[in-house]
């Protein structure tokens, strides 16, 4: 027996009870991961072993949001076009800070901060280049880009770490971010192909 076909009204409820609000609990730990930036770069800046480790803290809590935030989304339903833009933002903005301020205080070569940097403002600016061909979903090889520049800066802020040890994986952390730049460049060149040649057709 097929079902009746749903009337307005019915329609209507449905599509205000798909809608997620955006003050859902996978946004705020997005907000609260920009929140603690000023505080975890604050920690830095401060002499001392206690605020190294505090600071270590904060920067390992902060990034393991960016993990829960992104399972609470997808399991709960609770993604948003909010949490879209925040989501990454907020990824690139506590990443950033943390390279920039351990290379102010001279603890990180410039080079390598900026290397990093302009490939994930690269990407994000060709992610919204290509948007309107399709979205560029993010890779594995992305993911592990990120558990390594975590693992890296994590290290760095370490007090008493071995040298050897911080440029082996800051070493791999670049590179893999290097080369997932440059499959970022390939997919869209070739979504933005797909997309005119469809058009074309």
């Amino acid at each position: 027996m097929t079902n009746p076909p749903e009337t307005g009204t019915e329609s209507l409820v449905d599509s205000v009870a798909r809608r997620v609000s955006p003050w859902n609990i996978a946004n705020v730990l997005t907000v609260l991961r920009l929140v603690v930036v000023p505080f975890f770069v604050a920690c830095l800046f401060v002499e001392g072993t206690g605020w190294r480790y505090t600071a270590l803290l904060v920067f390992l809590l902060a990034s393991l949001t960016d993990q829960l935030d992104g399972w609470l989304a997808r399991r709960y339903g609770l993604i948003t076009d909010f949490g879209k833009i925040a989501d990454p933002l907020a990824d690139k903005v506590l990443i950033g800070a943390a390279l920039v301020t351990l290379s102010v205080l001279d603890e990180l070569p410039w080079w390598i901060t900026v290397a990093i940097l302009v490939r994930e403002v690269g990407v994000t600016a060709l992610r919204f280049a290509v948007i309107r061909h399709g979205i560029i979903p993010a890779s594995y090889g992305g993911k592990v880009k990120t558990v390594l520049q975590i693992v890296a800066i994590a290290l760095y802020i370490m007090p008493g770490m071995p040298d050897v040890l911080r440029w082996v994986a800051m070493g791999l952390a670049l590179a893999v971010t290097v080369l997932t730049g440059l499959d970022y460049v390939t997919r869209a060149v070739r979504l933005r192909k797909v997309a005119q040649k469809a058009r074309g057709g």
